[in-house]
This record gives structure tokens, C-alpha cells and sequence, in this order.
């Protein structure tokens, strides 16, 4: 780590107000093109004509880079204190404060624009938040680095104090791309690509496309609308498989004093920094396809997390992407100690009586209370074993369905704040034990 000057601070004692990079309009641009190129199809132009299809095109371009200048002119950030600034909007002026006691973690996000031109975007994930808090897009790759270290140290999240820099001196630095701390594991892109063609989607490409190659010589047609048709639906296929490769590329995971360090992405890359003690709860998912290599993968459950367009999962809570069943027990202590024995481990199932609700999956159910965390097994083609520790847990429920009732049996809900882990139909008594402990262990845990 080394000691990289903060901006000037004026006699008054406040930050001056900074803009973004100055190709932060043409970036964005770029993204508003791409749109109304799509929007206004080869269908306009054989309608219009090449003249004023080429002049409403114009139109639009110039009208949309002249509003990404005055945006960019507009916005600005500065540090206050222990609280972040952020000022935009052309029609409507906001100024958001961001206090840094809330702020959980800082990711930089380069798409392929950003890594051609140098810059990068700077996310913010504050507790409580349903999205990504003022993003900055763009910086400089070194200023998204420095500033992206200095809020994190102003938080609290940098191992470094923050009273042992005088405040002229700014934040301690780290390197955006190469691997911070101590480096804990790195994917082999093989394993990411295999993975990905050893999923049912890729599976189903071969059928999906030769049952459309039968119905078109069957019927002796093959137009325009039959071909986007079918290459429609097969991107459709291949999309998540395709997406998963290119999210989790080169995916490195390290380890300082500030929490696990994740950098993954090819046409994106992205670098983040998770706070253990943000971690909720983590889950560990064994595709059918890939049972007989004997891999699988993890995801953590990260409280003030937002996950893109809603997603329930995604690269930012990656743990592992794929792997074996040997390296998840390395990791896993690395974000909860004494969970490394319970990978492969069964666990005591729930009455046989429950096959009566889950015929296939009742042998594979499973529920156990270690001495520092909730264990629970589920899924029969896809099998998956959650992991919670004790001081995670915000509330304990015993939840009753009508056969359920009828069978003597009830299943115990953990809740945290990023999901939930469940105990299924174990038996009455049993799970009311289970509550129990649950609650009073959390108590404890907390205490």
C-alpha cells in the first residue's frame, strides 16, 4: 500500500466538486445510439428512404450527445466529511448524501467500451439498498481506484485506520486489476466453459435446432420470419450459458483485511470487495450434469447487496463458479469458520412419512445444528445445502401446510436479512426443538 495525495482542500475545509471523465458523454452516447439505431430498423429506412432516414438518424444522434454533455456538466461528487456528495440531473437537480457508516461495499465495472477507452464505473451498495447507489460513470481507471480506497477506508472496511493517515494524505491505494491481499483461489477457464456446456440449455440446443430444421424442409419453406424466428429462440437458449461464461472469466477471489476481494469478467470486469461480516448465509448447488466431476458451486448471501435487474443470484455473490468439492472446503473457512465438514456430509433426513409430500426428494432432504451455524439440505436433479451462521439469524419460523398438519410434520424457516434457509417437513416435536435452539442460539450468537 502506498500514500496517494487526496484532492486539494480549499482554506474552508471542503472538497471541491469534481466532474467525470470528459469522454463520459461519448460513452453514454454510445449506449443511446446503439438504442435508436435498434429503434428506428431497416424497416424505417425502407419506408423513408435513404435521405430522410439518414437525417432522422442524425437528428437523433446529435440530440443525444448534446444531452450526455449537459449531463456531464452537471454532474459532480465531492467527499464532505464522512459522506459522499453526488450532484446531477438537468431537468430536475438532485444531490444525493451517501453517509459512508452506511456504505458496504464499492465495485469497479468496466464494460468493453470502458476497457478500450481506460475508464472505469464506480457502484456503491449502501445498507438497506434496493439498487446501486450514484454510480459514478466514468473515471479514470487510477481515480476509480483511489476513490473507490479512500471511501472504503472512510467506512471503516480498509484494514489501514483512517486516523492513522492525516487527511490531506487520502486513503491507502490498491491496484484495481492485479489481486490485493492474499490470493485464495483462481477458476481455470476451461472448468467455467465446461460447465456451462454441461447445463440443460446447451443440452437442448441440438434438439431445439433439429426439430426446426425437420418442421422447414417437412413444410419446404424457409422465409425471412421462419430464419429470425429460429435464431431468436436459439439465442434464447444459449443466452444464460453464454452469459455465465463471460461473467465469471478469470475469476480471482483474495483475502485482506478488508474482506474477500473478487475480480471476475471478459467483456465486463469487474472488482469488488465483500465484507465478511456482511455475509449471511452461504449456498453450495450441485448441478445434475456436473455430479460426476464432482463439482459444484458457491454463493454467498451478502445483506445490502443489489443485484442487477432483480436477479436472485449473480457474479457479484460468486463464491465459487465451479469447482471441486476439495477446494470448497478451503474456501469456505475463509468466510465461515467450521463449515469446511459439512460439504458432502448427510444429514439426518426427516420422517419416511414425508414421502407422502416429497416422494423423490425426501431422502435427500436434510437438517443439522452445528456448534457455530444451521445446515439444511434440499433438491433432488439439483441438489443444494445451505449454510447460516447462528448470528445471522434474524427470526425463526415454524411454518404448517394442511398435509403437513394431517402428517404430523412442519418445516423451520431460518431468516436472515439477504434470504432464508429451511429445515422441511421434519416432524412436529422436532422441529419445534429445532425453533428452539435456533432462537436461542442466535440469541447468543449475537450476545
Amino acid at each position: 500500500m502506498t500514500d496517494v495525495p487526496a484532492p486539494p482542500v480549499p482554506p474552508g475545509g471542503v472538497e471541491p466538486r469534481r466532474r467525470l471523465h470528459p469522454l463520459s458523454p461519448l460513452l453514454h452516447s454510445a449506449k443511446v445510439i446503439a438504442g435508436i439505431v435498434a429503434a428506428i430498423s431497416w424497416q424505417g429506412y425502407a419506408q423513408l428512404g435513404l435521405g430522410p432516414w439518414a437525417g432522422l438518424i442524425t437528428v437523433f444522434l446529435v440530440g443525444a450527445v448534446a444531452f450526455s454533455v449537459v449531463g456531464w456538466y452537471m454532474t459532480g461528487y465531492h467527499v464532505v466529511g464522512r459522506e459522499l456528495r453526488v450532484y446531477e440531473g438537468v431537468l430536475r437537480r438532485r444531490t444525493r448524501a451517501i453517509p459512508l457508516e452506511r456504505l458496504q461495499s464499492v465495485e469497479v465495472v468496466r464494460s468493453l467500451l470502458a476497457q478500450l477507452t481506460g475508464l472505469a464505473e464506480l457502484r456503491l451498495e449502501v445498507v438497506g439498498g434496493a439498487k446501486t447507489e450514484a454510480p459514478l460513470a466514468y473515471l479514470t481507471l487510477r481515480d476509480a481506484g483511489l476513490l473507490r480506497d479512500r471511501l472504503l477506508a472512510l467506512a471503516g472496511r480498509l484494514g489501514t485506520p483512517v486516523g492513522a493517515v492525516p487527511a490531506a494524505a487520502g486513503a491507502p491505494v490498491l491496484t484495481v486489476d492485479a489481486p490485493a491481499g492474499r490470493p485464495l483461489h483462481a477458476v481455470d477457464n476451461r472448468d467455467v466453459m465446461l460447465g456451462q456446456l454441461l447445463t440443460p440449455q446447451v443440452w437442448a440446443l441440438p434438439v431445439a435446432l433439429a426439430f426446426v430444421v425437420l418442421q422447414a424442409v417437412m413444410e419446404q419453406s424457409w422465409g425471412f420470419v421462419g430464419v429470425a424466428s429460429t435464431l431468436t429462440a436459439l439465442a434464447g437458449i444459449v443466452f444464460q450459458p453464454v452469459r455465465r461464461v463471460l461473467e465469471d472469466w478469470n475469476f480471482r477471489l483474495g483475502r485482506d483485511d478488508s474482506g474477500l476481494r473478487v475480480r471476475h469478467g471478459l467483456l465486463e470486469t469487474r472488482s469488488q470487495v465483500v465484507p465478511v461480516d456482511r455475509v449471511q448465509s452461504v449456498r453450495a448447488t450441485w448441478p445434475l450434469f456436473w455430479r460426476p466431476k464432482g463439482w459444484l458451486r458457491m454463493r454467498m448471501d451478502v445483506a445490502g447487496l443489489a443485484l442487477p435487474d432483480g436477479q436472485k443470484g449473480g457474479p457479484a455473490d460468486n463464491l465459487l463458479p465451479v469447482g471441486d468439492e476439495e477446494t470448497a472446503r478451503r474456501l469456505l473457512p475463509e468466510v465461515l469458520p467450521g463449515a469446511a465438514e459439512l460439504i458432502g456430509l448427510p444429514l439426518p433426513p426427516p420422517p419416511r412419512r414425508a414421502r407422502w409430500l416429497a416422494p423423490l426428494a425426501q431422502p435427500r432432504l436434510g437438517a443439522l445444528l452445528t456448534g457455530d451455524l444451521f445446515a439444511a439440505r434440499s433438491g433432488v436433479l439439483t441438489r443444494r445445502l445451505a449454510l447460516v451462521p447462528y448470528a445471522r439469524i434474524q427470526s425463526v419460523r415454524i411454518v404448517q401446510g394442511p398435509v403437513q398438519r394431517l402428517l404430523g410434520l412442519a418445516t423451520v424457516y431460518a431468516d436472515t436479512a439477504a434470504g432464508n434457509a429451511a429445515a422441511e417437513h421434519r416432524d412436529l416435536a422436532e422441529a419445534r426443538t429445532f425453533a428452539a435452539l435456533l432462537t436461542d442460539r442466535a440469541r447468543r450468537a449475537r450476545a
